[in-house]
């Protein structure tokens, strides 16, 4: 019925391939670029088609499993056997996160051109982008858990590779590789808990397959043990994958990558697959009340957490990767509360104002010559204005200013949290929206406005236009991309919870929650956001343009609340502590002087101190005199003959 979605998977793989391959000899970074580019861009037309396809036949027909080959068979003894199919499951909600990895993956991929231009590396970074963009496809549209793993752990591999593209660079107190490593090993904490839940579930469901386990656990009762942990440990996997509390401290170290790396991966895309998990076996996590909450309590208390420590950040980067996971905590409150479409709209609007919020950071960075530290920037507005234009546009939209983007996804979710959840949990996402408007704006503050603070030796320059056409793509996106979801209390149609209401209506029909939504707190909860969010805006700008010595005497009079938020509630320290420390201790004293050392160099050693000792008598025997020889030689007659005859 989709004749072309497997060209969707397809042309990434073969940018992949033929950059790998050929990138180092075609000596033309124009051909390198927009083989990278071109694939990716053929890829999101290929999505195109697929969903004009989609639109074309009746909503109960548009999920469609298409199976390419067989991939796994295998006999697990009496309780049957386990078939895998490289298939893909094409619905209204892998088509949003298809159109979503593509469409953003094309213009940052452009970006790219200008932003990586003469690096040593430039073909080396286009093979990987293209594998990542292979990889997070194949998560989105995979119609079983271990396919949908596959392409989790390929995203995985990727963010290594390009984390550490730079590898022979410092990062802060170590380098860039040291800032691989340590996601790739925190994403592996995630990635065990969610490998322990997709065995749970062939073992109970005796399927890994999305549509049947879906479809057999309608039939559990609601809060069934098995349901909680599975739900639970495929959790365990979205907080690694999308930097929830308490697996959150690889994202803030992955800024150690390229910028175009940070808005598509750590932003855009990869960051999102713990929510796009959940929201596809929403009908487990429905029969879960309880996993449900954790989910909730989890994303609120990530959101809180991360958009304090963005309050004080100076790194332009680190402020929008905390901004990332703040965002990211909001999602999980909208899914924790059954809101999934809610969480899902965030997901697609986050994409865009954020891809512009990096993008604009790395434009940025190229016109300050490197420059990440924003209190070394300011007055750069008559230097930058597309970037100061576009960079605006997308802090208003995460703001919750209508009628971006953003207004309507966040508010739909603070909605959703007071009628489904609780009014504590809305509290917390109330006063978030407060605090991201406010460090947003610090951020924009002290870029663009005021007086410079840089030395005379930088010349801020805008960006090239492969860097600035992408951004204004975004941009415009960043402001009308919500307006598919308009909710019905603002005279819309609410399109896009329509469009993916056949997905979560099984989710619905088994779920406990009975939501009581009133027009009118509704329309009083978004005048509320909005109040907050303008006086967020206001006391930014007072506060780092009017009136910059109140900042110096707040940072004074809290001194010891700002140092626990500069140094990010010392949760990395903690970790040092608790775990690395005593882990690398433990190997050297243990595992290497005592176990290595002296057990196993102790055990080859004496071997080999044992014939050392045999060969040293043994050798006796060859001393290189004839008539001992002779002697020797009569001697074993002699034994000979009296072993004969007695």
């Amino acid at each position: 019925m989709y004749p072309v979605i497997g060209t969707v998977l397809l042309f990434p793989l073969v940018g992949f391939v033929v950059n790998g391959l050929l990138g180092s000899r075609l000596k033309s970074e124009k051909i390198v670029g927009w083989i990278g580019s071109g694939a990716v861009g053929l890829s999101f037309l290929a999505a195109v088609v697929t969903l004009l396809q989609m639109l074309s036949v009746p909503a109960d027909l548009r999920a469609q499993t298409v199976n390419l080959f067989t991939w796994i068979t295998a006999a697990t003894g009496t309780e049957g056997s386990l078939n895998v199919s490289a298939a893909l499951l094409v619905d209204q909600l892998s088509i949003v996160m298809v159109l979503v990895v593509t469409g953003v993956g094309f213009l940052i991929h452009v970006y790219s051109i200008g932003y990586m231009h003469v690096d040593r590396g430039f073909w080396r970074f286009f093979s990987y982008m293209n594998l990542f963009i292979f990889a997070m496809l194949v998560l989105v549209l995979a119609d079983n858990f271990l396919l949908l793993f596959l392409g989790w752990e390929g995203v995985g591999l990727c963010s290594y590779l390009l984390i550490g593209f730079w590898y022979d660079r410092k990062f802060e107190k170590s380098t860039t590789s040291d800032a691989a490593k340590k996601a790739f090993i925190v994403n592996r904490i995630g990635d065990f808990g969610f490998l322990l839940g997709m065995f749970l579930v062939f073992t109970t469901f005796g399927t890994l397959k999305f549509v049947s386990v879906s479809r057999q656990a309608m039939a559990f009762a609601p809060a069934d043990p098995r349901i909680f942990w599975i739900t639970l440990l495929l959790f365990v996997g979205a907080t690694g994958k999308s930097a929830q509390i308490p697996l959150h401290v690889w994202l803030p170290d992955a800024m150690a990558g390229p910028t175009p790396v940070s808005a598509l991966i750590h932003a855009a895309t990869m960051v999102t697959a713990g929510v796009y998990m959940v929201a596809r076996t929403s009908v487990l996590y429905a029969l879960s009340p309880a996993t449900m909450t954790i989910v909730a309590i989890v994303g609120g208390a990530t959101a809180l957490l991360a958009a304090t420590i963005g309050l004080v950040q100076n790194d332009i980067k680190k402020v929008l990767a905390y901004s990332t996971i703040s965002q990211l905590g909001y999602m999980f409150v909208a899914v924790g509360v059954g809101a999934y479409a809610a969480g899902m709209f965030h997901l697609m609007t986050h994409a865009f104002f954020k891809a512009v919020l990096f993008l604009g950071a790395g434009a940025v960075i190229h016109g300050m010559h490197d420059e990440q530290d924003i209190q070394k920037m300011g007055g750069l507005k008559k230097y930058l204005p597309t970037t100061y234009w576009t960079f605006l546009v997308a802090a208003l939209a995460i703001s919750g200013i209508p009628p971006l983007s953003g207004f309507f996804s966040k508010d739909e979710i603070l909605t959703k949290a007071l009628f489904n959840g609780s009014t504590l949990l809305w509290l917390v996402g109330f006063l978030t929206a407060g605090l991201t408007a406010f460090y947003i704006f610090r951020l924009f503050c002290l870029i663009f406005e005021g007086k410079p603070r840089y030395s005379a030796e930088i010349h801020p320059h805008e960006a090239p236009p492969a860097m600035r056409i992408p951004l204004i793509i975004l941009a415009f996106l960043s402001i009308g991309g919500g307006w598919v979801g308009i909710p019905a209390a603002l005279g819309g149609g609410n399109w896009f919870g329509r469009w993916l209401e056949p997905v979560f209506q099984p989710a619905a029909s088994v779920s406990l929650l009975v939501p009581d939504e009133s027009r009118v707190i509704e329309h009083l909860l978004m005048g509320l956001t909005f109040l907050l969010a303008v006086g967020a805006i206001f006391g930014a700008y007072v506060l780092y343009i009017k009136r910059e010595e109140l900042v110096k005497s707040l940072r004074h009079r809290f001194a010891g609340p700002y140092k626990v938020l500069l140094n990010k509630y010392y949760v990395d320290e903690a970790y040092d502590a608790a775990v690395v420390t005593p882990i690398v201790k433990g190997s050297q004293k243990l595992l290497w002087k005592w176990f290595d050392v002296g057990i196993v160099d102790g055990a080859v050693n004496g071997v080999a101190r044992l014939f050392w000792l045999f060969s040293n008598v043994t050798r006796r025997v060859q001393t290189g005199v004839a008539q001992s020889y002779a002697v020797v030689f009569m001697l074993g007659i002699l034994f000979a003959i009296w072993w004969l005859v007695f």
